[in-house]
């Protein structure tokens, strides 16, 4: 399901694609994709169409550093 979803919406793509690959060996593909799209919930309907693909990136990454940080905290 998160793949369908992620592929139809070409700002998640693009966006998951740029983090997947910013944070490989860190996360997993998956937990970049379920972050994305989160963040892509949580910005719908809250700012205009045209900033959703930066603003998107910045939420996403913003979350992604903080759960990469706390994993390795935990296992520090």
């Amino acid at each position: 399901m998160t793949v369908e979803v992620e592929r139809s919406d070409r700002h998640v793509m693009e966006v998951t694609n740029g983090l997947a690959a910013e944070f490989s060996g860190v996360l997993a593909r998956p937990v970049v994709s379920e972050a994305v799209l989160d963040a892509r919930r949580d910005l719908e309907g809250q700012i205009v169409p045209e900033a959703l693909s930066e603003m998107l990136h910045q939420l996403a990454r913003h979350r992604l550093g903080n759960l990469s940080t706390a994993r390795k905290a935990s296992v520090g």
